[in-house]
């Protein structure tokens, strides 16, 4: 189960390992899906949740792993108790500080001076089963985006991904320790938060919602909303030196 060329990479690495896959669900409906391409590669069928839960029932879909890498449905029964070895989600953010959605921002945003990606078993919970593994890195306070933030974890999370899987092969269900606490996080709240409010240290708001083409972080003005952007993410936008010096430069 995943999304995007970061779930496309961690199927294609599992198939490259000579992994059995017996299905793949995705967001294969859209246009130019990265995971569905893969999976049709290799002759994968691709199935929804629904089309999923309906062949458990049914007894038709059977596996002794399932796994989550940035897939966005919630997963409840018959699908958790499906598997012998369980369901394993690979998290982008650490756990248990951070669940739900928007860990990349949050950090950012709360000043959090390490960042980590996680592997768990899911349960009934959102981001709550037992964790297996955290890893964690530094990160800089200073200049740290959304979109930097999220290249140093997806790299982690495909080398956690690796290490997990290979783990799995070789001892079956892996040890864990207790995922309790954190904070969570809605798709709702994280939308909320990028309003500037009166107080905000603007320029790290708006690194922590850096991640175009997605709206950032946000002002009102005459009934419209603006998106800020400031002067080091411009120079990051355009490498070049500029033809005119800014007017602070004289």
């Amino acid at each position: 189960m995943g999304r995007k060329h970061h779930g496309a990479e961690a199927l294609r690495w599992s198939l490259s390992r000579g992994i059995p896959v017996v299905g793949v669900l995705t967001d294969h409906h859209l246009p130019g899906s990265p995971t569905a391409a893969v999976a049709r590669e290799h002759g994968l069928p691709l199935l929804t949740l629904e089309e999923a839960t309906a062949a458990i029932e049914a007894g038709t879909l059977r596996f002794e792993l399932a796994v989550s890498y940035v897939y966005w449905r919630i997963l409840r029964a018959p699908l958790l108790g499906a598997a012998r070895l369980g369901v394993i989600n690979f998290h982008p953010a650490p756990l248990p500080e951070l669940r739900g959605t928007g860990g990349y921002n949050v950090a950012i945003l709360d000043g959090h001076r390490e960042y980590g990606v996680t592997a768990h078993y899911v349960d009934e919970g959102i981001d709550t089963g037992p964790i297996i593994e955290c890893r964690r890195f530094p990160i800089d306070l200073e200049h740290e985006t959304a979109v930097s933030l999220e290249a140093r974890s997806q790299a982690m999370m495909g080398e956690l991904y690796r290490d997990t899987i290979e783990r799995v092969l070789e001892h079956g269900r892996l040890p864990t320790t207790p995922n309790e606490g954190g904070r969570y996080v809605s798709r709702r709240e994280m939308e909320e938060l990028k309003r500037i409010q009166p107080g905000d240290d603007v320029s790290r708001k708006i690194r922590a919602f850096w991640f175009p083409p997605y709206g950032g972080a946000w002002i009102e003005h005459e009934g419209r909303r603006y998106t800020l952007v400031d002067d080091a993410l411009l120079r990051q936008l355009s490498p070049e030196p500029p033809l005119f010096p800014r007017s602070d430069e004289g």
